[in-house]
């Protein structure tokens, strides 16, 4: 039997016998319950919100089969249900990358679309879409990780020396390629057909106008795999927040940990790109915001920082798809808007403690 008791700031869950004991923080278990509110109320709003408008109770009328009209069930179920699950994926995804990507490289800029990951599977992804336009869409997701993971390698690879790294040189480094591979990327649309090149440019933009339930269910399947893999190195990923030394010394595999979770931030980013486009400084502001709103051991904040990412980015589908109707706003651009100060805030307050 488990019996439970509610400290102030603390939920603790203890076993008979109380050989096993798990406290949780209240705080943050709040918050979570908040957020998960939160992403069902602007999911609801973002159902009956468009050019084609639909009152709450028909919408839940749609929801439960229950309409009579063709055309409301078609907007619902084939348009924006899907869009809305995707963004809520996509952003979950993306804002764990970046978690993972901070945590191992020690490093809190670290954002797959400041070094360069995003950039990486596009690239990859655009290669595929213009060199060879009859390529089955099963292929993009394991052409977009192999893309990111190179240029994660490169970047890690370039910004350390013998006498180690360092955060600054760390996403300089990650800037510069990310802008070579822009650069790249520009001029393989410039010789691509041009309907697969202004599809691939609303893509770069970190559209979600476009998914469907196939999007959906590829998101859905490398979530299903992928989130728990971190969870389950949660530990070890928080003994690192100590240094590696701190964290060898508890006996945690500090090496082959890091290589766990850069391989999963780099498949995150990737699937996630590969499926919506990059969505700027998702992965940096997500995880940033979940530790300073409620701090909290290594799994319930890669919780936190998944359902702060889902909001984040169904919130910016939402305003660019809402402020000016009935043009759309990519998601990506949206995300970058927000992100470009918080990055800056973050920036300065790094080297301020470097210098220091």
């Amino acid at each position: 039997m488990i019996r439970t008791d509610a400290p102030a700031r603390h939920f603790v869950i203890r076993s008979r016998g109380e050989a096993l004991a798990l406290r949780l923080p209240i705080r943050a278990l709040a918050l979570l319950a908040l957020l998960v509110l939160a992403l069902l109320a602007v999911g609801a709003l973002s159902l009956a919100t468009g050019t084609y408008g639909i009152a709450p109770g028909e919408v839940w009328d749609t929801l439960r089969g229950l309409s009579l009209s063709r055309a409301m069930d078609n907007v619902v179920w084939e348009f924006r249900l899907p869009r809305i699950l995707a963004a809520m994926l996509a952003g979950a995804m993306t804002s764990l990358s970046g978690a993972a990507l901070q945590n191992a490289t020690r490093n809190g800029l670290a954002d797959p679309s400041l070094v360069g990951v995003s950039q990486g599977a596009a690239l990859a992804v655009v290669v595929l879409t213009v060199l060879f336009p009859g390529y089955s869409a099963a292929w993009r997701p394991a052409v977009a990780f192999a893309g990111a993971m190179l240029v994660a390698l490169a970047v890690h690879g370039l910004s350390h020396t013998r006498q180690g790294g360092s955060a600054i040189r760390f996403i300089l480094m990650g800037i510069g390629l990310s802008a070579l591979i822009s650069s790249i990327t520009s001029a393989l649309l410039t010789y691509g057909q041009l309907d697969r090149a202004m599809a691939a440019l609303a893509w770069l933009a970190g559209s979600i106008n476009a998914t469907n339930w196939g999007d959906v269910h590829i998101l859905a399947l490398w979530t299903a795999l992928l989130v728990p893999a971190l969870l389950g190195i949660s530990r070890t990923m928080s003994a690192q927040r100590f240094g590696d030394a701190t964290a060898a010394g508890l006996g945690a595999p500090v090496r082959r940990s890091r290589t766990i979770q850069l391989a999963i931030a780099v498949a995150l980013a990737a699937i996630a790109t590969s499926v919506v486009g990059p969505l700027g400084f998702v992965g940096l502001i997500a995880p940033h915001a979940a530790r300073r709103l409620a701090p909290a051991g290594m799994g319930l904040n890669l919780l936190l920082t998944a359902a702060l990412g889902a909001l984040l980015v169904l919130i910016a589908d939402l305003v660019g798809r809402a402020t000016f109707a009935p043009l759309q706003l990519p998601a990506g651009l949206v995300t970058a808007l927000i992100g470009v100060p918080i990055f800056i805030v973050l920036l300065i307050r790094s080297r301020s403690a470097s210098a220091h």
